[in-house]
């Protein structure tokens, strides 16, 4: 199984954006979806599959970090 983590595009270059995850920095294709500088995103398999707002993007981590300290 796959579990995708947002991430917010922090520049682009044509339909390549660079995206960053806490720190981690990915380059994606943004060509699926319409993406701009700032958005928090999803990524699978090197693309963009979505975009979405501030407050989803902020309940996703916080629930992987639920997660992440149960599994500690």
């Amino acid at each position: 199984m796959c579990v995708a983590i947002p991430g917010r595009v922090i520049s682009m270059d044509g339909t390549k954006a660079t995206v960053d995850f806490s720190g981690n920095i990915v380059v994606a294709d943004a060509g699926l979806v319409d993406t701009k500088v700032g958005d928090r995103v999803l990524v699978h398999a090197g693309c963009i599959i979505q975009t979405m707002n501030d407050e989803l993007a902020d309940e996703i981590e916080s629930l992987m970090k639920e997660i992440e300290d149960i599994s500690n």
